[in-house]
């Protein structure tokens, strides 16, 4: 199986003994409350979905980040993992304090071990490729500040944020088990935030024709306001696989990381993150992880392909995929010569509208089944018209 970026998967999970010893540790100690997005990369740091890394990162390998896209180390990383703090007055260098989520539960502890500034519009631009606060990624930034405390965490407690069924919730040790188990030697993983509509299934089986696994792996921490909720997706989900998917040959579970809408820069994330959960293959669409306008539409392909080598991982690039009434199938603009009258295509604002008037959108962009979820989220009730 393939091994984890850096070699070694990361386990910062308190249990047994151990947690009950830091548990009554944290009752005395200074508390600092999290928003929900940090608590998400905490929750990868310490499950290993992002390994290397035991804790947030410091100011050497935060800069190392923006300013080269690697680590200090030398390690390919392209989005800093890092923890803001308002006031860092009351914390020390050195000092063990107790992370809380939103509901003022206890869930790490956290050994300090640096307080820096990073200088803000140099991380956004690099990052970002913008210092627009309209850019949701940028916004995160800025409002976070530009104060930071690094260190290694130990989680105690799982975040109340992952609010998703049970059964999706495969941690990078539980996946690669899984694969083991079902007898995968290559996975291809597919990124989405979104429901999958005809376009990306079609996408989804070319790309399975190659492997021996299918890991449908979306994001199910802190997106746009205006995304789908997890649990709804998730429901889109299984009810696909269930009707138009071998499921010998895939599988589903959930990433519990934020989005960062960082385009290029994330997609060389997803696959550090994949690669962590034991996929050899991840698929890179157009416009991966972008938003708005900031990014060019395979922009995302091409910084993926100039450190393939250094991930270790395979992008599947696929190019805008629709279904052609010409062609009677699903196409793409590689392999469908008809003008784009042909095409079956819906903008998001198009499918929205019909869905809060209880319209399925046509068969040739979504299923029926998937269609009919979104419908009841979409009204509050399950009315279709067909």
């Amino acid at each position: 199986m393939i091994k984890p970026h850096g070699g070694i998967l990361i386990n910062r999970i308190a249990e047994g003994k151990r947690k009950e010893e830091l548990e009554n540790k944290a009752q005395g100690l200074f508390k600092l409350q999290i928003e929900d997005r940090y608590t998400s990369d905490l929750l990868m740091i310490a499950i290993g979905g992002f390994s290397p890394l035991k804790g947030f990162m410091g100011k050497a390998d935060a800069e190392s980040v923006i300013n080269k896209m690697e680590l200090a180390n030398g390690l390919v990383w392209s989005i800093p993992i890092l923890l803001p703090v308002k006031d860092s007055s009351a914390i020390k260098v050195g000092q063990e304090i107790a992370l809380t989520d939103s509901n003022n539960t206890v869930i790490a502890v956290m050994n300090v071990s640096e307080k820096f500034d990073l200088e803000l519009d140099n991380y956004t631009t690099k990052v970002y490729k913008t210092n627009d606060p309209a850019h949701p990624g940028v916004k995160a930034v800025l409002d976070g500040g530009n104060h930071y405390i690094a260190g290694e965490i130990e989680l105690l407690n799982r975040p109340v944020g992952e609010n998703v069924q049970e059964q999706y919730k495969l941690d990078p040790s539980m996946s690669r088990a899984e694969f083991e188990k079902r007898g995968w030697k290559t996975i291809v993983a597919f990124q989405t935030r979104n429901p999958i509509h005809r376009a990306h299934e079609y996408l989804l089986k070319c790309a399975l024709e190659s492997v021996d696994g299918l890991f449908i792996h979306p994001l199910v921490g802190e997106t746009k306001s205006d995304d789908v909720p997890a649990m709804t997706r998730m429901d889109c989900y299984q009810v696909l696989m269930d009707n138009y998917f071998n499921l010998k040959h895939t599988t589903l579970g959930v990433l519990p990381a934020a989005m960062r809408y960082a385009g290029p820069k994330e997609a060389v994330m997803h696959a550090i993150i994949r690669k962590n959960y034991g996929c050899t293959h991840l698929i890179i669409g157009r416009d991966h992880a972008g938003v708005g306008n900031y990014y060019g539409t395979y922009e995302a392909q091409e910084v993926v392909d100039s450190v393939a080598d250094k991930l270790g991982i395979i992008p599947v690039k696929f190019e805008h995929t629709f279904y052609c009434k010409a062609c009677g199938n699903m196409a793409s603009t590689k392999t469908c010569p008809h003008t784009s009258e042909h095409h079956v295509m819906l903008s998001g604002t198009k499918v929205r509208d019909m869905l809060a008037a209880s319209q399925r959108p046509p068969v040739e962009f979504s299923r029926p089944e998937v269609a009919d979820i979104l419908i009841a989220w979409a009204t509050g009730k399950a009315a279709v018209t067909a």
